[in-house]
């Protein structure tokens, strides 16, 4: 049997091609498919994870960055839809939980099916979004991203590792400064919420609004440790992560 082609786009750090349920996760502004090495670790063999890789970062370096949240939902649709069929579910942290959501969109309106579920982690709510701040210098950026943790201060400190992160965030940003959906455009697919009290970019009544768009329902599941508690509470997450796709599925 031939070997297929590495995807550009999709990181399958741990093969599961039996599993019967898939999880695609999709990273935060600046974000790259390696912050879901340790899910993958700890879901795997039991689901598929996947981690998208946006161009920019990482092995993709040297591609051209995709400056709206549209145009990359539109290529992280297509590039899913070359994997082989199987019930799916989208996690998504920060940035990565609007692209979920729009991920999602396209999968319902293309096949007439919903998605099994969406975490939505660490984000507004679509019809929440539309009031970012903008931002004259890359100083103000970076106080941005020491304000919501999840990079190393050593990075944050050095002048030349922060000019190899610092384009992806500032892309990224922008991305969400141009997005917003009103609270009529959903999904059917049930959202899972997970958010944090302690969230800088994230109101408790903002992440439940999340529930605004979609006719499917969902939990909301509150956590501590900031914008990044995925880090901070990892075996917390993974339970929850665990028991909505055993459900689902």
């Amino acid at each position: 049997m031939t070997t297929p082609p590495r995807s550009r786009w999709l990181r399958n750090f741990h093969p599961a091609p039996d599993a019967r349920v898939r999880l695609v996760c999709l990273p935060h502004a600046g974000g790259s498919a390696s912050y879901y090495f340790p899910m993958s670790t700890a879901l795997s063999p039991e689901f598929e994870v996947y981690g998208v890789q946006y161009p920019g970062r990482q092995d993709r370096y040297a591609e051209p960055f995709v400056d709206s949240i549209d145009a990359l939902a539109d290529q992280v649709f297509t590039e899913i839809g070359t994997l082989p069929e199987k019930p799916t579910a989208f996690f998504g942290h920060s940035m990565g939980a609007v692209l979920a959501f729009e991920v999602a969109r396209r999968h319902e309106t293309s096949t007439g099916r919903p998605v099994l579920t969406v975490f939505a982690s660490g984000s507004r709510a679509p019809s929440r979004y539309g009031d970012e701040r903008e931002f004259k210098d890359d100083v103000a950026l970076v106080g941005v991203m020491r304000e919501l943790g999840g990079t190393d201060p050593r990075v944050l400190s050095d002048p030349e590792l922060l000019s190899t992160f610092l384009p992806a965030f500032r892309n990224d940003y922008r991305a969400l400064q141009a997005y917003h959906r009103g609270n009529d455009v959903g999904i059917s697919a049930p959202i899972v919420v997970m958010t944090a009290l302690d969230d800088p970019k994230t109101s408790d009544a903002a992440a439940r609004a999340w529930h605004e768009h979609t006719t499917g329902g969902g939990d909301v599941h509150v956590f501590a440790g900031g914008h990044f508690f995925l880090e901070k509470q990892p075996q917390k997450v993974i339970e929850v992560v665990t028991q909505a796709l055993r459900a689902a599925g």
